[in-house]
């Protein structure tokens, strides 16, 4: 008798960590299809169209006979030199666009690829606790190890550098850090990345900034670049993304920016993954950030007004947190005798609003949820009745 065919699966599959995000959705989509009126709050999905004039730009890019070629495989200069003006304005950082700049399939696939360009088995990345769960991925997929570096409240969720021990300290070939920070909200300034660009010379390791939120920060304060500090260039790069700034989360175009020899290894990888973005979208992309930036503020004001919104209400059922003073995510403590994902099943259940459990972002992501801005006000508030109608705080 023949045995029966099964495609058998490469280790690194297994190793893999679960997608935290589709367990999410999977719970939202039930509820809804159970007839609910569900507000999801739980995702990091921006609810705001993209600019008109980024639109129409692609729209006419679209019908250029050039863009239906394959592009560069290290995609268009146009577009490098965007980024670049863009940061020059920005920040008053300085980027070679050859040399320095690498056009990306969304910050995700940067974070993802970084790890597998650096990282043997063996080798340890530090990773913030809570973090974005796709740094793990990339990890994984390296066979490398990973060592948590946790983000407590009483060190405004900032990791303690001076925790790491020596031996870790010493094996680790990367970092990642994230500022204005998915989940907590928080923010970095200039002295904080001074001690990193130290500790990353000291111990050889290279520093990766992901700066997805680097356009949202708030009462007045324009977050941080890691990039402007001085010698980051020399140990690190940063991952920018048009998604958050600009709403453009399904266009996928992101950037990976700083360390030269950092960015050839990307370009590299990339040119066995890739054959670059569709011309007419880096065309479009080229204006957004060359273009009229007023969408940018306006975009920020519309987050910090719900955020204002948001927290009113939050005062009036007694849930007491700290704004956040950036990104688009507010972090919020369970009540008293839940954890972090038992509270969110609550919510789900018995006020129909999605909360993303604070453990879905690591361990010492437990006793909290995190709560997206992306909603209007009148839904947002909204949200927090229901949530105060179940008396739990």
């Amino acid at each position: 008798m023949d045995m029966q065919w099964k495609a058998a699966p490469a280790d690194r599959m297994s190793a893999l960590p679960k997608q935290f995000f589709a367990n999410l959705v999977a719970k939202a989509n039930d509820r809804i299809a159970e007839g609910h009126d569900v507000i999801n709050l739980g995702q990091g999905n921006p609810d705001q169209p993209t600019p008109a004039h980024i639109v129409a730009r692609l729209q006419e890019a679209a019908a250029n006979p050039l863009y239906h070629k394959y592009p560069p495989f290290s995609g268009y200069p146009f577009l490098k030199n965007a980024v670049a003006e863009r940061y020059k304005a920005d920040y008053n950082v300085e980027l070679d666009p050859q040399t320095e700049v690498a056009i990306l399939f969304g910050g995700k696939t940067g974070l993802v690829e970084i790890s597998q360009c650096l990282l043997n088995p063996g080798d340890v990345c530090l990773v913030p606790d809570p973090g974005y769960p796709d740094y793990w991925s990339g990890v994984a997929l390296a066979g490398a190890e990973m060592f948590f570096m946790p983000l407590k409240e009483a060190h405004a969720f900032l990791p303690d550098l001076h925790a790491v021990d020596e031996e870790t300290a010493r094996k680790a070939k990367l970092m990642f850090m994230n500022y204005p920070n998915n989940p907590t909200g928080a923010t970095a300034d200039a002295s904080f990345y001074e001690e990193v660009v130290a500790f990353a010379r000291k111990h050889g390791i290279v520093a990766a900034s992901d700066f997805a939120y680097g356009a949202i920060g708030y009462d007045g304060a324009r977050p941080v670049s890691f990039l402007q500090t001085p010698g980051a260039k020399e140990v690190g790069i940063e991952f920018y993304t048009l998604s958050k700034t600009y709403n453009m989360a399904g266009w996928r175009v992101g950037f990976a920016l700083g360390n030269r020899d950092i960015i050839a290894l990307i370009n590299t990888i990339q040119d066995h993954y890739y054959c670059s973005l569709f011309g007419g979208i880096q065309e479009a992309a080229a204006l957004a950030l060359t273009g009229p930036q007023q969408c940018v503020s306006d975009l920020t004001a519309r987050y910090e007004q719900r955020r204002d919104a948001l927290f009113q209400e939050l005062d009036s059922i007694g849930w007491r947190a700290k704004k956040p003073s950036g990104s688009f995510f507010c972090w919020l403590p369970v009540p008293q005798g839940y954890t972090s994902e038992s509270f969110a099943d609550k919510l789900l259940q018995e006020a129909n609003v999605v909360v993303a459990p604070g453990n879905g972002f690591g361990v010492h992501g437990e006793g909290y949820v995190r709560l997206g801005l992306l909603a209007d006000e009148a839904r947002l508030r909204e949200a927090v009745r229901r949530i105060g109608k179940l008396g739990l705080f």
